[in-house]
């Protein structure tokens, strides 16, 4: 490596340790000489008087109401907007969002009637009871497509389902997810902001859209470098080699190619360098030429800051404050200023300084939060050395108190002791004590008060006060972050739950499937049976029948023995008309279901009668539901005789328009028939046996409608740009037959844009029905992206 380049970023770096010395020092002189006591006891004195209340008439009536949980996101702004605390909570967590992620002074009118702004959208939102969503992707998909950043969006679904996928054991998908997308979010506010107000709807989209993907690029290397070399998931030789990979790059400005890598960790890194090498690149194409060396500064001060921390052992005694401290003030001051080199940010006066100043406040919060799981991990933190090396070294510097020594220096030095800043500052850092508190108890909470509160009395005792009855200083950021790793996790919980339901109820479907074969001498062959088990015995997916199963099982509490002939019967429907749409006088498929179709391997006149009997054994299935009303059971049998009826109008409806070009409108009239009505009758039928009010059945066939829709626009895309091996059936089918599809007439976005129309459609037509949904709406997210 080029000498030259070590030197020059050997020289930054010593040049920002030199500035994080300075200000170390001047904390450590704080806290030696307890300045810090006097100046923020005056403050909290100030402060106390809108946060600490006596009882009065409202407040009595108010408890009587009783204040919700704040775990239950809805109830609690609900609550919030009632009780006339909204504004003040949204004002906080806007301002503390403005100096924290935008690194903006909240002194200047400007700032001010930006965050009003944002507060009075942001209220509007939330306070709307029709809008009362929670952050699924048919939300976001709404949001990007107001900003026309639809095809942003998909690509950024894209990039997020690859990442999930490619997140070992051993590190936390949901936290992982969680922490990229608030990059992105991050990175988006900065990009807001830098945008003029009168900008342009083109120039909007495409700024918005620039930024996403800069978000994603940046998000990256917290999941593929930070918390995977803190994973411990590669080898100590491993993590040698990646960050020397990472380094190399940061000192070149250019990412080398992997030649060997010796680990078992191959394919993981392999993934990883080529998603961060690309990442690495698109960030570098979309910088000013200005910037570009500030950002690789940044970096290079972030990862090695990082390296330095990372390193060190908590079974060495021996580490001064300075190594303690000057690593985390580099890395938590850097990170924040890497975003807005990354966007190419313009001179904005004092945010290089405020937010030097402002990175160890919210490392030491988080550290102090974390200490507990830190020091399982042996983890080098402030608090883990002190925890474990306090009553042996008396030179250690006590991280809680040079963290009180911070927000001093934060209110009266760098926001020149302004109101604002600090109603928002003290309002976070109480916050923080109370939510410690309440994750570790109260008895834990006073053995670690006890031990880091070692100083001034009178101090100690009026923090203690303040979160023992200080109200009115929670922050949305926080509730938004809770309830979205709640989301997550319950998300990924139910995901879970959604495949292993599948795959157990697909194996018990294979079972009940097969036709058992009368032997009677008196035939001189029967190949219709065996043809039939033959196509029944394929590697499908079950999808009606597990439809049918679970909605009629689990939400309509029907007998799962009761309703196994209506199982059987629409999977026989399926597979008949799977046989008569593979035909030669038809689409003419050599392989379904990963072999060979079924007129290949006996002959057509043997398939069109096996589909001919797979349908009239449907039909004697159904006749053979005993234990149900017999009205029901009649209404069933004609819905399922009309549904064929419609199907078979779809099928020469699409037989009739091949080679000929088709409109989105008839498009989606073939997908309907074709599919959407398949997956209308597996929800429908069990619906009818349990008796179902008209206005449900009526929100179950839209539902059924816009997936099936979604359903086949898949099935196209994955014709274009599916696995064969995967698919279990040949690609490129469509193409060579000049079969219109969603991809030939809108083009491969444009279907995928389509697609994810019907899908919100689709989750929002849920909202209609009165009774759990979890299970069709991880069908839908199934639909929308499954690989086969």
């Amino acid at each position: 490596m080029n000498e030259e380049l070590i030197q020059n970023a050997d020289t930054c770096y010593e040049l920002g340790e030199q500035r994080a010395a300075v200000y170390f020092n001047s904390l450590y002189e704080q806290v030696t000489n307890k300045t810090y006591v006097s100046n923020l006891t005056e403050d909290f004195q100030q402060w106390k008087q809108n946060h600490i209340r006596h009882t009065s008439l409202f407040s009595i009536f108010s408890r009587k109401r009783g204040k919700p949980d704040s775990n239950d996101y809805h109830n609690y702004i609900q609550w919030l907007n009632y009780t006339g605390k909204l504004d003040s909570y949204l004002d906080r967590s806007i301002s503390y969002i403005y100096m924290r992620d935008l690194g903006k002074a909240l002194d200047t009118p400007e700032t001010q009637d930006k965050i009003r702004k944002v507060v009075s959208n942001l209220k509007s939102r939330l306070i709307d009871r029709e809008k009362k969503k929670d952050f699924s992707m048919a939300m976001l998909y709404r949001m990007a497509q107001k900003d026309d950043v639809e095809a942003t969006f998909i690509w950024l679904m894209n990039k997020l389902k690859t990442v999930s996928a490619n997140i070992p054991e051993g590190m936390d998908a949901a936290h992982a997810k969680r922490k990229l997308i608030k990059i992105i979010a991050g990175v988006i506010l900065h990009v807001n902001e830098e945008m003029d107000e009168d900008v342009t709807p083109q120039d909007r989209t495409k700024q918005l859209d620039v930024a996403i993907r800069l978000g994603y690029c940046y998000g990256l290397t917290y999941p593929f470098i930070d918390d995977l070399l803190d994973a411990k998931i590669l080898s100590a030789h491993e993590e040698k080699q990646y960050s020397r990979l990472i380094r190399t790059s940061l000192l070149t400005g250019v990412v080398p190619d992997i030649n060997e890598w010796s680990g078992e960790n191959k394919e993981l890194i392999s993934y990883i360098h080529a998603e961060l090498k690309a990442a690495f690149q698109y960030i570098k194409d979309n910088q000013q030429q200005d910037t570009i060396t500030s950002f690789l500064e940044q970096s290079y001060i972030f990862f090695q800051s990082q390296e330095d921390d990372r390193l060190k052992h908590l079974s060495d005694p021996t580490y001064t404050n300075e190594e303690l401290y000057i690593p985390i003030i580099l890395k938590s001051s850097s990170s924040r200023l890497i975003i807005r080199s990354v966007i190419s940010a313009k001179e904005d006066e004092g945010f290089d300084e405020r937010t030097f100043y402002y990175g160890i406040y919210n490392q030491l919060a988080d550290d102090f939060a974390d200490m507990f799981d830190d020091l399982d991990e042996g983890a080098v933190t402030p608090y883990t050395y002190y925890l474990t090396y306090h009553d042996k070294r008396s030179d250690l510097i006590n991280p809680f108190e040079l963290y009180w020594a911070v927000i001093s220096n934060l209110i009266h030095n760098v926001y020149k002791s302004d109101s604002k800043a600090r109603e928002i500052i003290l309002n976070r850092a109480i916050n923080g004590l109370k939510r410690y508190k309440e994750k570790m108890g109260k008895k834990k909470y006073n053995e670690v008060m006890e031990l880091f509160t070692t100083g001034n009395t009178n101090f100690n005792d009026l923090i203690q006060k303040l979160v023992n009855k200080a109200d009115d200083v929670d922050f949305f950021d926080k509730l938004l972050r809770d309830h979205m790793v709640t989301n997550l996790r319950e998300e990924q919980k139910e995901q879970d739950t959604f495949s292993e339901t599948i795959e157990t109820v697909r194996k018990e479907i294979n079972m009940i499937l097969p036709i058992e074969r009368i032997v009677d001498e008196s035939m001189i062959n029967d190949p219709i049976t065996a043809a039939a088990n033959y196509s029944l015995t394929g590697d499908g997916k079950r999808l009606r029948p597990i439809i049918t199963w679970i909605m009629g099982v689990d939400e309509y509490g029907l007998d799962k023995s009761a309703i196994t002939p209506l199982l059987r019967s629409l999977e026989y429907m399926h597979t008949a008309s799977l046989i008569f749409d593979d035909l030669p006088s038809q689409d003419n498929a050599s392989i379904r279901r990963g072999h060979r179709t079924l007129h290949e391997v006996y002959n057509i006149a043997t398939a069109e009668l096996t589909g001919l009997f797979l349908t009239q054994k449907a039909i004697w299935e159904q006749a053979s539901l005993d234990t149900f009303d017999t009205k029901s059971v009649l209404r069933l049998i004609q819905y399922s005789a009309k549904t064929t009826e419609d199907m078979c109008k779809g099928q020469i409806m699409d037989l009739d328009s091949k080679g000929k070009p088709l409109t989105e409108e008839q498009l989606n009239m073939l997908s309907y028939y074709k599919t959407g009505l398949a997956f209308e009758a597996s929800l429908i039928m069990p619906a009818i046996l349990a008796n179902v009010p008209t206005l449900e059945i009526d929100a179950l066939k839209k539902f059924a409608y816009h997936a099936g829709i979604a359903f086949q626009i898949k099935d196209d895309l994955l014709d274009v740009e599916g696995n064969s091996l995967v698919l279990g059936k040949i690609v490129g089918k469509d193409a060579e037959n000049n079969n219109s599809t969603f991809v030939s007439i809108l083009g491969s976005l444009g279907a995928q844009k389509m697609m994810w129309e019907h899908y919100c459609t689709a989750i929002e037509s849920l909202q209609h029905i009165p009774r759990s949904t979890t299970f069709l709406k991880h069908l839908v997210n199934y639909i929308v992206h499954r690989e086969k």
